[in-house]
């Protein structure tokens, strides 16, 4: 018998990845978005889309019921690290608030496991790999709602009697190789996305956000994981807390880190006559941030599939190519 999984946020970026990686022979996909930086094109066409908001945990509650679901898949949130910022309110309500109804319309339900999609940010300023028992010190209030719905998940667990997976994203780039589905939002300044979006300019133009950080080059150093990567990490994950019955929190990247320029000077050999400007520092961003995978290997026997830097960001140039 099939078994029902909702994913809040399906017709996202990185909700829309995952969708198209489930075997739909053993899954029915029920996407819940609110279609506010989602968009129907993403929508998976064998899943069963409902209009909705985390907000509203009447409607939360009664899809969970209706659709008779047992498998959760959380990525709906607001994501702009800048607007979080300014707009702690509405970041509290929506990523916090959002989270604690999920957990709470779980009660008197057939929900078994719940995978969460967190952040690197709630580290902080690491000076190299991290793992993931070190301790937590999010700097942004973006990160700030990650960390404290990631305790949400926790706390509420043996109450509402599911399982749990935190997956710590770090910085997910590039589209489906397939061409169907990629990031459609540009504006949380994610670096290959307006890349690509540069590559079919006339006077491509790219913004370097601070060039004085303490690192190799003066500017900030990320671990860039392909999104279809991360999808399968999904997967394996629910299979995993499903059948064991534990709990997980994992980093979600490839243990290595590009700097900006580093990402640039790769998309300057791409695309020419490209114009690099240095801009100030943006608030909350970290100067070097990589994961260390250890755990996520070893517990999931995972293995990347796209992790070569110049294949990321061709992935997302190919998939702009439908944008334009």
């Amino acid at each position: 018998m099939k078994k029902n999984i909702l994913i809040t946020g399906g017709a996202g970026y990185i909700g829309s990845h995952i969708a198209e990686r489930i075997n739909t022979n053993k899954y029915n996909i029920i996407i819940y978005d609110n279609l506010v930086t989602g968009r129907k094109k993403l929508i998976n066409k064998k899943a069963t889309f409902v209009k909705g908001d985390i907000k509203n945990l009447k409607q939360l509650s009664n899809t969970i019921k209706k659709n008779d679901i047992s498998l959760i898949i959380h990525l709906a949130a607001y994501l702009n690290i800048a607007e979080a910022e300014k707009k702690k309110g509405k970041y509290f309500k929506n990523n916090v608030g959002g989270t604690l109804n999920l957990v709470k319309a779980c009660e008197n339900s057939g929900v078994k496991s719940i995978i969460f999609s967190s952040s690197c940010s709630v580290y902080g300023n690491i000076n190299g790999a991290v793992k993931e028992k070190h301790k937590l010190k999010p700097k942004s209030y973006y990160a700030f709602t990650k960390f404290k719905s990631e305790k949400i998940i926790e706390k509420y667990s043996s109450k509402y009697n599911y399982n749990y997976a935190i997956l710590r994203y770090f910085n997910v780039a590039g589209a489906s190789p397939s061409g169907k589905i990629g990031e459609i939002e540009s504006s949380h300044g994610h670096l290959i996305k307006n890349l690509a979006i540069q590559y079919y300019k006339k006077n491509p133009r790219v913004n370097i956000y601070g060039n004085d950080y303490n690192t190799k080059d003066g500017t900030c150093i990320r671990d860039y994981i392909h999104v279809t990567d991360l999808a399968n990490i999904h997967i394996k994950a629910l299979k995993k807390i499903s059948s064991n019955k534990k709990s997980l929190i994992l980093n979600c990247g490839y243990g290595k880190g590009y700097s900006v320029k580093e990402i640039v000077n790769i998309f300057k050999k791409i695309k020419k006559n490209v114009k690099v400007y240095k801009q100030n520092r943006r608030k909350g961003d970290v100067a070097q941030i990589y994961s260390d995978i250890t755990r996520l290997k070893k517990v999931l026997k995972w293995r990347p599939k796209f992790n070569n830097i110049k294949f990321i960001l061709k992935s997302s140039i190919n998939w702009e190519k439908n944008e334009n």
